[in-house]
């Protein structure tokens, strides 16, 4: 499996013009709503907003995300979960923990797009991006196997190169993320997978070593050894 991953890294730069910063469901709830928490949130928020000040710094476009739910809107999918009273049983829109964490939430013009599902990818915002000249989009954010797997495979299929920053990530365990990003890594093509230091360094002009599929699926592995590959990418 060494020999593997190490036959996919490749020198990777960014064309900064180019580029775009996409910023997940970075809410209240996964600090504070017991059910929801996500592992190691307070240091997947410091590793994001090293990543926005990066994304600033090179003038980039921010993009912020919020998964906000109104139980009565058409969108609402029939078997949504609710609580008694109808709200919904997670991200309602009148539960202030639905809210940006302050640290990471969008400053000056940036964008804060409420979205009713899980991908970022909503009506008309990868043509907005398409017509902007955007070809790389560096994503971040929670959960990694839900809403950031949705919006990282919504991306490639529209043809963006994926620049996932696997320690700005987060979920309900560590295993779920490590899996999480594993599964995206496998498919992950034309993209690559980096920390946050080295997305801090492409973001400011340089050319980095990333990890990206060369062959198809070329990460295998089982319940017992996923941390390897995991910390090896």
């Amino acid at each position: 499996m060494k020999e593997v991953l190490a036959a996919n890294r490749v020198q990777v730069s960014l064309p900064l013009d180019r580029t775009a910063a996409l910023f997940i469901d970075l809410q209240e709830e996964h600090r504070h709503d017991r059910r929801l928490l996500a592992v190691g949130f307070d240091q997947v928020l410091a590793n994001v907003a090293r990543l926005q000040a990066a994304a600033r710094a090179a003038d980039l476009s921010l993009y912020h995300f919020a998964y906000v739910v109104d139980p009565a809107a058409e969108t609402t999918r029939r078997y949504h979960p609710r609580l008694e009273d109808g709200r919904s049983a997670f991200s309602d829109k009148d539960d202030p923990l639905s809210a940006i964490c302050p640290e990471v939430a969008p400053v000056a013009d940036e964008r804060l797009i409420v979205k009713t599902e899980a991908s970022a990818f909503g009506s008309g915002f990868g043509d907005e991006l398409s017509g902007a000249g955007i070809e790389w989009l560096v994503i971040a954010g929670v959960w990694t196997e839900a809403c950031v797997d949705a919006t990282v495979k919504d991306a490639l299929k529209r043809d963006f190169r994926v620049l996932l920053v696997k320690d700005a990530c987060g979920s309900g365990s560590v295993a779920m993320h490590q899996i999480g990003i594993l599964n995206l890594a496998n498919r992950l093509y034309g993209g690559a997978v980096v920390t946050t230091d080295a997305a801090c360094r492409l973001m400011a002009g340089e050319t980095v070593e990333a990890w990206s599929p060369l062959t198809p699926v070329p990460i295998r592995y089982g319940y017992e050894d996923a941390a390897a590959p995991y910390e090896a990418l």
